[in-house]
């Protein structure tokens, strides 16, 4: 894939297009969330990161300054650092001056956002080889021929794993562990349950930035897809499912509205929603329990103060023979 998932020649990625056709014309109508995430979304999530309602980043980012060096003391050195869905790759420093790793792969979609971030950290770490991977990392992925010969360290920080469902979570850890090889060590974000007054405002920011994040994927669509869905006919909405764990963000219908997408008409009534992305939040025994489903063994894990967040080291160790 091209910058922003469009081919070469400018035509809509066939992925991007077959996702929202379905998803549009689904009940409920639903598009996958790593489709935000264009050079935009990216630069607008980077931007929701250092709200003050937003308490994931700043969070986890103290758990890896305080428990990085011991994450070096268990793995060693001259690893290779594999980051799934970098983006800004602002916490990976972090882990890099830790481990003093002999290779780093971040691996993101969003291909310009990806390799803007690889230049600025590579002024950081000069000496560091830097080996971006334009990919999405729910399908498999060939790592560089570098990292392929060395002992390896994923780093999924940011409580990613709480965007995906859990059978779809389970896929991505054993996909993972696949590509990572037996032995290998993952380091992980897990965001906790928590109060729903500190949930919802963390992904419903009183300055409207995490609104401006989803509505930016009618923009996207209109651009990649010819479509002409009107914004202002659109909400953005965030809401505490209990029954599943999870933040869930929907582009709500604020009035009927009939719109056209690659050449597809589409209805919405008022008060329909297109549900954009989830965000679970794991108690403890879930989080270790969801691991072990995806075939790693958690050997290490720490949580802050007020036990928000937990940042988790586990092992892809041989998987034992059941009784």
């Amino acid at each position: 894939m091209m910058d922003s998932d469009v081919g070469a020649a400018g035509a809509p990625n066939d992925a991007f297009r077959d996702d929202v056709l379905r998803g549009l014309g689904g009940k409920p109508r639903a598009i996958p969330a790593r489709w935000l995430y264009d050079h935009t979304g990216s630069g607008l999530f980077e931007d929701i990161t250092d709200l003050p309602e937003y308490y994931p980043t700043r969070t986890e980012r103290a758990l890896l300054k305080k428990h990085c060096p011991e994450v070096a003391d268990i793995a060693g050195t001259g690893h290779a650092v594999i980051e799934f869905g970098s983006g800004s790759s602002v916490k990976t420093p972090i882990l890099l001056k830790a481990v003093r790793p002999a290779v780093y792969v971040p691996i993101d979609i969003s291909g310009e956002f990806l390799r803007e971030s690889a230049v600025t950290l590579g002024k950081q770490f000069p000496d560091l080889p830097i080996d971006p991977v334009e990919a999405d990392f729910m399908h498999p992925i060939t790592l560089p021929p570098a990292a392929q010969k060395l002992p390896r360290i994923g780093f999924f920080p940011g409580s990613t794993i709480g965007n995906m469902v859990p059978r779809t979570a389970v896929d991505l850890l054993r996909r993972m562990r696949e590509n990572l090889s037996e032995g290998a060590l993952l380091l992980i974000g897990m965001d906790r349950v928590k109060s729903e007054a500190i949930l919802v405002p963390a992904y419903d920011d009183a300055a409207g930035v995490t609104a401006n994040f989803n509505l930016n994927l009618i923009d996207r669509i209109n651009r990649e897809l010819d479509g002409n869905m009107p914004r202002k006919a659109f909400r953005h909405r965030a809401l505490w499912n209990e029954s599943h764990a999870r933040i869930e963000m929907h582009l709500q219908a604020t009035q009927d509205v009939d719109f056209t997408v690659a050449g597809h008409d589409f209805r919405m009534e008022k008060g329909e929603s297109i549900h954009t992305e989830n965000s679970h939040k794991f108690k403890p025994r879930d989080s270790r329990l969801l691991l072990r489903a995806g075939g790693w063994e958690p050997i290490r894990e720490w949580t802050d103060e007020k036990g928000w967040f937990s940042l988790i080291l586990a092992e892809a160790a041989p998987e034992p023979l059941a009784p």
